[in-house]
């Protein structure tokens, strides 16, 4: 008899471009779909049916949505590119009050990327300039970290910025590649209900490439970040093998 399905189940990519093929789990899969197609062409004469019906060009593309950001699935399944150890670290509304012009931010180690200054009291922002003269402005030495402003502006002030630590984390550096440089992997997808008895169901698609990555945030929602893909045919001509597991 035939089986039913439930939920969204597990989520496997294995990147198939590299030497040494590496699987991850794109982690809590919160949703997947398969959309396979294939246009047909009618060959008609003077009846009303047509007389025969030919199959074109077949298309299978997917969609997988998961519960977490995953570094190495984006890497695996769309960048394809390198990751550096450590990562951007931002603080925002750092409060200080210079005493003198001058003010150092407090996490400098390897220098600063400024975000911007907001007066404490109003939230207004000052602006940036290559040398401070009046109030309201002020300029940076991002490699130390150091502000300057007027004496006017030696009041509670909130600094923006982000500076790069190598202590934890990962950064997934994207570079411009030349076109037609493609990340490819292999997806397995399974799930399990076991109601009445466990009848697991399975997919494995040879060959994708990632066609879409969105990431969207929106007010009271967690990201769910999507992947759009497209399938083909691996070297050994396979593109997909379905798992049932009942004969019918």
């Amino acid at each position: 008899m035939s089986a039913a399905v439930f939920g969204p189940g597990v989520i496997i990519v294995t990147r198939t471009d590299t030497a040494i093929p590496v699987a991850f789990n794109i982690g809590y899969a919160n949703e997947f779909s398969l959309d396979i197609s294939a246009p047909t062409k009618q060959l008609m004469g003077q009846n009303q049916f047509p007389i025969a019906v030919a199959r074109g060009v077949a298309k299978v593309t997917g969609k997988a949505k998961a519960a977490v950001l995953s570094g190495q699935v984006f890497n695996a399944a769309f960048f394809g590119q390198s990751f550096t150890a450590g990562k951007d670290n931002y603080y925002f509304n750092e409060p200080h009050t210079p005493s003198t012009t001058t003010q150092v931010v407090t996490n400098t180690t390897g220098g600063i990327v400024d975000l911007g200054v907001t007066y404490a009291a109003t939230g207004i922002p000052l602006v940036r300039v290559a040398t401070a003269s009046v109030a309201g402005t002020y300029s940076v030495v991002q490699s130390t970290g150091t502000y300057t402003f007027v004496a006017a502006d030696e009041v509670a002030l909130n600094f923006n910025y982000s500076n790069f630590s190598s202590a934890s984390g990962q950064q997934l550096n994207i570079t411009n590649q030349l076109i037609g440089v493609t990340p490819t992997f292999q997806l397995d997808y399974w799930t399990n209900l076991n109601q009445p008895a466990a009848k697991p169901f399975a997919v494995r698609l040879f060959s994708c490439a990632g066609s879409k990555l969105q990431i969207a945030s929106k007010i009271e929602d967690f990201v769910l970040p999507e992947l759009d893909f497209e399938v083909f045919a691996n070297a050994a001509g396979q593109v997909m093998n379905i798992n049932f597991p009942d004969l019918g």
